[in-house]
């Protein structure tokens, strides 16, 4: 059975909450399509995050990120919105979503968005 976009984040037990130690996952897959254009748009994806009682699962982290293929956002938004459903889904003691998104009218914009501020 093929795999379908997903907004749903999984939690699992973190196998070593006694130990403060960093998570990076990061993909060059994230898309979105552009609220006034509807053009494409294409970004790398890095999240880095020091676990408490709960990582996230990266199977649903893949189909999560899948889901906003066909969303209209603006790229702060989305980069806030995956920072806010993370913290929401896993409590990590500290993240940082970092967006990188490629050249558009000649434009490349990153966009960092980090809990606790």
């Amino acid at each position: 059975m093929p795999s379908v976009p997903s907004t749903d984040l999984v939690a699992v037990e973190n196998p070593h909450p006694g130990r403060d130690y960093e998570v990076r996952c990061e993909t060059p897959e994230l898309t979105c399509v552009c609220p006034i254009t509807g053009q494409p748009d294409f970004a790398t994806v890095t999240i880095t995050y020091t676990p408490g009682d709960k990582i996230v699962e990266l199977k649903s982290l893949k189909l999560y990120l899948w889901s906003y293929r066909d969303q209209g956002a603006f790229h702060e938004d989305i980069t806030n919105r995956i920072l806010d459903d993370l913290v929401a889904a896993i409590a990590p003691k500290r993240i940082s979503v970092e967006t990188r998104w490629n050249v558009r009218g000649g434009i490349t914009t990153t966009v960092t968005a980090r809990h606790p501020q």
